[in-house]
């Protein structure tokens, strides 16, 4: 039998990088996916495509994450579709990076809203659900950064601790309800913003690393398919690293 299967997950900010190498992977393990999305481009259709094709169910919901009541319409919307939410993966993040003496309001606010409270917004939409059905695992995706700080990412670096922080609360508050919640802190993750970097700015930040490479999507996706089976049943209120040894 499959990692996954029988299992519904929702997926925030899953057209590209690590939310859609997060879909693929729960989708070979047999897992239904719900992916949410900022707006309805092709880069989502296409998602959405590829993992029907992969023999799963796949369903694509245009949402606003750092909004509450969009979230709860989302959330309400995945149970009437699937019938329930086993996994909640809170993906969606951007950032705006300046030094703290030249970051406007906007500036933080936006980067607090769509990492730190999408996060909130989420976990509340689908906690009665999981409670109904007496088990879930949330993962949210902090980072490195938002243990170790940042320069120019101060904005980033708060939102990224403040889910980490969050993790460990409803862990304790839900843990009774056979409800786990976790977090992965990525660090130097290859994707499309990443592959955009100078050849020696990438050279840089993997000499920096003790397994000299940075990580890929597919390798943050494996982590989130350990928290969000049965293989990490005894796992909750914990942050892992998937950085290579950036942070040891």
């Amino acid at each position: 039998m499959k990692l996954l299967e029988g299992k519904t997950a929702l997926i925030t900010g899953a057209s590209r990088g690590i939310g859609k190498a997060i879909a693929r992977r729960f989708a070979l393990e047999g897992c239904d996916i719900a992916i949410t999305n900022i707006a309805d481009d092709e880069e989502f259709k296409t998602t959405i495509s590829e993992i029907e094709a992969m023999g799963v169910k796949a369903k694509g919901y245009v949402s606003n994450a750092a909004n509450f009541t969009d979230s709860q319409r989302v959330a309400n919307e995945v149970v009437k579709d699937f019938t329930r939410i086993d996994i909640l993966i809170n993906n969606a993040g951007i950032t705006r990076d300046t030094l703290l003496m030249r970051m406007t309001e906007d500036q933080w606010d936006s980067v607090i809203a769509v990492n730190l409270k999408s996060v909130f917004n989420l976990t509340k939409a689908v906690l009665m659900t999981m409670v109904k059905q007496k088990s879930g695992s949330i993962i949210n995706m902090s980072s490195v950064v938002g243990v170790s700080g940042n320069a120019g990412q101060s904005n980033y670096s708060a939102s990224k601790a403040g889910i980490i922080g969050f993790t460990k609360s409803i862990a304790k508050e839900v843990g009774s309800r056979n409800i786990r919640c976790n977090s992965i802190a990525p660090g130097f993750i290859l994707t499309e913003m990443t592959e955009k970097l100078p050849e020696d700015v990438k050279n840089e930040w993997a000499n920096k690393i003790p397994l000299k490479r940075g990580g890929t999507p597919e390798d943050v996706a494996n982590t989130a398919l350990y928290l969000a089976s049965d293989l990490s049943s005894y796992v909750t209120g914990q942050t892992i690293h998937v950085c290579g040894g950036m942070l040891t």
